[in-house]
């Protein structure tokens, strides 16, 4: 028998895929907090990590690693859709053109570290989260949720910001990927409470919390859901 639909992973499904191609957009902007340099996308990223342990905790892994294949194509289509758009001429009377170029020419060695990361990061995210669930039976989601975006965060920023900053003496790059796992799992640990009576909610409404036994932990086998 199939499972029934719903709404509520429906919509979690397309808010995560929102801040994901969202956070490409606003990455584009470096913004200052306490004196650190940070891109804009760590404002909405950390947000798509909330949803996935949402999705991840009720629906369980199978279902979390679908949305994020999803998520992953629909970046791949507006990164070259962008691209596309960026190539084709403007109109003589349009002045926007250097703006638009700005936000949507990535260069492809950021394009790919973008979506490298978030790939990996978030599939381990998941798996970590999914794991625990397990060998916990069920208990200490907050701290579940916590370790496994720890994980994550810091599988993403090993990967994106050695690729996207090539060159940068090193400790430079240790200093931003420290930066940006420590800011990203801090935001989670304060809106941790907010997530937590969201999960809640959800599975009594649903009528479902899902215990991954027995199931294939391989990233690639999306049809398994």
């Amino acid at each position: 028998m199939k499972d029934k639909f719903s709404a509520t992973f429906l919509v979690m499904a397309v808010l995560f895929t929102v801040c994901l191609i969202s956070s490409n957009l606003f990455a584009t902007k470096v913004i200052s907090l306490g004196g650190i340099s940070l891109p804009g996308a760590v404002l909405v990223f950390p947000i798509s990590y909330i949803l996935n342990d949402c999705i991840a905790e009720v629906w369980g892994y199978r279902k979390a690693r679908l949305v994020i294949w999803t998520a992953f194509a629909m970046n791949i289509f507006v990164v070259l859709m962008g691209q596309v758009i960026v190539w084709m001429p403007a109109a003589q009377f349009w002045d926007g053109a250097p703006h638009f170029d700005y936000m949507f020419a990535m260069a492809p060695r950021v394009a790919l570290a973008s979506v490298a990361a978030f790939l990996a990061g978030s599939t381990l995210n998941a798996l970590v989260l999914s794991r625990m669930k397990l060998a916990g039976g069920g208990r200490h989601f907050g701290l579940r949720a916590i370790v496994s975006s720890v994980a994550g965060e810091l599988l993403d920023s090993l990967i994106f910001i050695p690729i996207a900053f090539f060159g940068a003496p090193l400790k430079t790059l240790l200093v931003m990927m420290l930066s940006q796992v420590s800011f990203k799992v801090l935001y989670e640990i304060v809106i941790l409470p907010v997530t937590a009576a969201v999960v809640r909610k959800v599975k009594e409404a649903e009528g479902t919390d899902t215990f991954d036994e027995g199931i294939s932990y391989n990233p690639f086998k999306i049809s398994d859901i």
